[in-house]
């Protein structure tokens, strides 16, 4: 028999990926000379003093730090994981009670020959909550749905992922009133709260028909060459139920889930729940619904651990991707990366530094993925550059918005795309190569908004 030859190079996986990043960041430890701004407390945030930035004796890491680094972003993000541990177990006892698949009949019935309407309705939809109480991590728990929904449609497993992540991606980024974004970049630069609303609001509809035309534009691509079409890789497909529940099951199941989602929207928006809340009303649904579906408690434990080691790679994806951050803080480099590109925007004058202001935020975003982390690093810097060069505050901002968040839907470092990506089961080349267009599509319209803003005076101040 022929022997089938290895192949020379294989696109790393996901981990491995994220690792060999972690390999590069450490050995920058060793080039990028060390550095620290001070920091102090505001309203229980920790934020840059700017111009206080000083260069320190190095901290290079070495090989041990590589592995150390792990643990520690686990640490990091470990309400991240947990949550993610319970949206696999909450998804997989839903998934067995049948209701999924019952809803999705009717939903398919209801938008029979509409499947692109249905697209860009999902896709409002998420755009508004991320605008709104800035959905994001959440949006994990939501991959599984999109993608069996997109199937159900004719549409592949990346349409059913795009459907979610692009949708609540264009929505917290252009943040008409996102309170984790805008309100703490606002709040640094001592902008009222929410102000420049009617701008971002125009940002928000020329975003979603963007975003949502192209995912249509792929749909249809797929609908018209089967030969393209990517069977869904569900993944509890194993235990996807054929049985029909039967009308208390189905009613009462739902009653459950959307109470709890009523009651998590009431306790981010009333006590500022986060993940950790959020995850405790997952699983006290998951416990509910198991013993609706006639499960004993042990029997509810079992489907929770079952759910739960279906997400272990999206999980580690998201601590892997901590671990980068934490290498570049271990190594003293951070502060150093954040001083040079904003010292570089201070040299232009008007229009060209607002667009520095954007282009430094993209920059930024590779090394700090999290938007509220960038707003208390970057904010108090770009706002006294701001008053300086002659752009007002709410423009700064805007540049901060933009900049912070378009790359999150492509870069490796992004834990909550990766993990979207693992859950889903897309690799992160084709997913890549789908996306890149869009979000060069997203950066340039960027750059129009910026230009408005800076000739029409975007303020107040």
């Amino acid at each position: 028999m022929k022997k089938q030859s290895k192949k020379i190079f294989e696109f790393p996986t996901t981990i491995v990926l994220l690792f060999m990043i972690m390999i590069a960041v450490l050995i920058l430890t060793w080039i990028v000379p060390s550095g620290q701004f001070e920091r102090i407390e505001l309203d229980g945030r920790t934020v840059v003093v700017p111009g206080s930035y000083t260069k320190i004796d190095n901290n290079p890491q070495n090989i041990f730090s590589l592995f150390t680094a792990i643990p520690k972003g686990f640490k990091e993000v470990e309400s991240i994981v947990f949550f993610i541990f319970v949206v696999g177990g909450a998804f997989y006892i839903i998934n067995e009670t049948g209701i999924i698949n019952a809803w999705l009949k009717k939903i398919i019935k209801v938008f029979n020959g509409k499947e692109y309407l249905a697209i860009t309705i999902i896709m409002l939809v998420l755009g508004f909550a991320g605008t709104t109480i800035g959905l994001k991590e959440e949006t994990l728990m939501m991959i599984p749905l999109g993608i069996a929904m997109a199937n159900a449609f004719g549409f592949d497993d990346l349409t059913g992922v795009a459907m979610i992540s692009f949708g609540a991606a264009f929505g917290f980024y252009t943040a008409v009133i996102n309170p984790f974004s805008l309100g703490i970049a606002q709040e640094i630069a001592e902008l009222p709260l929410f102000s420049g609303i009617k701008l971002r609001l125009i940002m928000f509809v020329v975003y979603w028909i963007i975003t949502s035309s192209y995912v249509v534009i792929y749909a249809r691509k797929i609908k018209k060459n089967p030969n393209k079409y990517v069977n869904a890789n569900l993944i509890f497909e194993e235990q996807k139920s054929n049985v029909e529940p039967n009308n208390f099951i189905l009613w009462s199941v739902t009653l459950v889930v959307l109470s709890t989602f009523a009651i998590i929207l009431f306790g981010v928006f009333k006590y500022d729940w986060f993940i950790v809340e959020i995850g405790a009303c997952f699983l006290i649904m998951s416990l509910i619904c198991g013993l609706l579906n006639g499960k004993s408690f042990n029997e509810v434990s079992d489907s929770m651990i079952i759910g739960m080691g279906e997400l272990i790679e999206p999980a580690m994806v998201v601590v892997f991707a901590r671990a980068i951050l934490v290498i570049m803080e271990d190594g003293l480099i951070l502060d150093t990366i954040v001083n040079y590109l904003t010292n570089i925007v201070s040299s232009f004058p008007g229009i060209i530094a607002a667009m520095g202001f954007y282009i430094i935020q993209i920059l930024i975003n590779f090394v700090i993925p999290a938007s509220t982390g960038q707003a208390a690093t970057t904010m108090p810097i770009m706002t006294p550059i701001a008053d300086s060069v002659g752009i007002t505050r709410q423009t700064a901002v805007l540049a901060y918005m933009l900049g912070s968040g378009f790359m999150d839907s492509i870069i490796p470092t992004a834990g909550v795309l990766m993990a979207q990506l693992s859950i889903g089961k897309i690799d992160y080349k084709r997913w890549v190569k789908f996306a890149a267009p869009l979000v060069a599509i997203w950066m340039l319209v960027g750059v129009l908004f910026l230009g408005v803003a800076y000739y029409i005076g975007y303020g107040p101040f």
